[in-house]
């Protein structure tokens, strides 16, 4: 069996990731493509308590290392119990979010140390990494203004604009060092505008496959 195709979805608050996740998903279905839809952190009832306790708003300093271990510590449950089952059934998976995101926010936000960062990504990971990853990026002052239109604020929502402003950056360092895995998507723009660039890259990825399987 075709192992399947392994595609994140990145960005900053307010950028629209679940918007375009499901639009992604239905035009993957409606080419027959058999999907697992998951996120980070959280894709495990257990990954999913590591979530709550991740983003709930509390009294309580978070150790920015706690936070970085609590990270990898559902991830490990997520890879294990959902991510390679999933890919080696032959399912194409898209995680909202992934370890692109530990070394924006965790990295590029709280300033720990990448290499830090790489150590455990390699412990948990192994190999594995993202076939695809599709950054939607836009300026933070219009992803923060969307993001505080849509209610109650979670922990990592709450942080000033400087933090924001170093998570975006890292993002961006990450796309130009990685542009085979990369594809940018400018998600300042109308939803129709995005949802168009997007249709290019699910095209260009569908016909990567189709290329591959032809070959073998």
């Amino acid at each position: 069996m075709t192992r399947g195709v392994f595609i994140t979805i990145e960005g900053g608050e307010g950028v629209g990731k679940s918007t375009n996740i499901q639009y992604l998903a239905e035009q993957l279905s409606s080419a027959g493509i058999a999907l697992c839809l998951t996120r980070e952190p959280g894709g495990t009832p257990l990954a999913e308590d590591v979530r709550k306790l991740l983003l709930s708003p509390r009294e309580e300093a978070v150790a920015e290392n706690t936070e970085l271990l609590l990270m990898f510590a559902a991830r490990a449950q997520h890879i294990a119990q959902v991510i390679e089952p999933a890919l080696a059934r032959g399912e194409w998976v898209i995680c909202d979010r992934f370890t692109d995101a530990t070394y924006a926010y965790q990295g590029g936000g709280r300033g720990i140390s990448l290499s830090k960062i790489s150590d455990l990504e390699q412990w948990v990971q192994g190999e594995l990494r993202p076939d695809y990853t599709l950054l939607l990026d836009a300026p933070v002052d219009v992803g923060l203004g969307r993001a505080h239109k849509r209610g109650e604020l979670d922990r990592f929502e709450r942080e000033q604009q400087d933090f924001f402003d170093k998570v975006r950056a890292t993002y961006l360092s990450l796309a130009k060092a990685n542009p085979d895995r990369f594809r940018i998507i400018n998600a300042a723009q109308s939803l129709a505008e995005v949802q168009q660039d997007l249709a290019i890259v699910i095209t260009e990825m569908l016909a990567a496959v189709a290329g591959l399987k032809a070959s073998s």
